[in-house]
Order: C-alpha cells, then structure tokens, then sequence
C-alpha cells in the first residue's frame, strides 16, 4: 500500500452563514485534492467524513465502521499495521479490542455482559486516546517509586504501556484481568 504525505497550502474560503445564523456568522471552506479524496475512498455516494480538531489541526478521515469483522476486514485489505487484543477476567474473553495503528482508529467487540467487565465500561465507541489510557491503566503507575528498577527488571529503557504489557500481560495485584496481545 502506498501512504500519501504530502503537505499543501490552501486558502480557506469565507462567506457569509445563510439559514437562521446571526448576522455576523461566517462558513467557512476549503477546497482539497481529489487524488486525496480517491485515496481516502470519497465519492458522491460515500462522502461521510469525520472531522476531528485538537485545538491546532484538523484532522478528516472516514468514519470508523462499528462492526468489528467489518472494521477487521476493511483494515486488513487496506494493509493497515493492527494491534488485536483480548482483554480477560480470569479465563473468560471479556472484550475483544482491533486498533488500526495507521488511521488511529479502533473498534471492540464485547464478549461480556456486564460493562464492569469489559475493557472500556459503558463506552461502546473507544478512541485512541481511550486505548492508550486503557493501557496505561493496566499498567504499574509512571510515578511509582523505583520505577527505573522495575522496567530495568522487565529489560525495558523507558515507560511504554504496551512494552510493559508485552512483558506483563497487564496483570494487576488488584484483579485477575490480563491481555493477550494477539497481533501487533
């Protein structure tokens, strides 16, 4: 698969808001490639975006598919780079987690009933921020004391959640969950 990185400049076009907007409110615009537009798969009948703003960019990609096999598949045939994790209290498969590494996108299938025992509680449409919160969580915390002996032990050089639960499974003192990194 080949990945676009190509930066361009553009001017935003800004006109005045019609509808039931107040007398100063403005739209604003911007024109973009089409080879970006193929790439992303947008045409007449598919141009259902998600927009995303961080306080400094922009960031617009398609929206992620909700169904894990199909948020799987698509992934899969797009060549993406995937992380697939089981989350398990015990020995039961509680949450099943695909995070598309390249478009930062993830998708879950919870096997458990309970939200108290899958991966992400009541959140049935994790972010990646929620992922890496997640791992984070199933971690020894970044401020514990003797830190730098204890990823020392692990063979690690710096704090890395998912280092760490590649060593640990993300096994905790205080529960019998743990994560089985099956891909990535």
């Amino acid at each position: 698969m080949t990945v676009l990185h190509e930066e361009r400049t553009a001017n935003i076009l800004i006109n005045k808001a019609g509808g039931n907007t107040g007398p100063d409110a403005k739209g604003y615009r911007v024109a973009l490639p089409s080879v970006w537009m193929k790439a992303l798969g947008i045409s007449e009948g598919s141009r259902t975006v998600t927009l995303q703003f961080d306080g400094e960019s922009i960031t617009i990609r398609r929206p992620a598919v909700s169904d894990y096999d199909v948020f799987l598949a698509n992934a899969r045939s797009s060549a993406h780079a995937l992380l697939i994790l089981y989350y398990y209290d015990g020995n039961k498969l509680c949450t099943k987690i695909c995070a598309d590494q390249t478009t930062h996108q993830l998708a879950i299938e919870n096997e458990a009933s309970s939200p108290l025992s899958t991966a992400f509680g009541v959140n049935r449409k994790p972010t990646w921020d929620d992922l890496q919160i997640f791992l984070k969580d199933r971690c020894v915390p970044q401020e514990r004391d003797g830190l730098k002996y204890y990823l020392s032990d692990l063979g690690l050089d710096c704090y890395d959640p998912l280092a760490i639960i590649r060593k640990t499974e993300g096994r905790m003192a205080e529960d019998s969950c743990w994560i089985k990194i099956v891909e990535g």
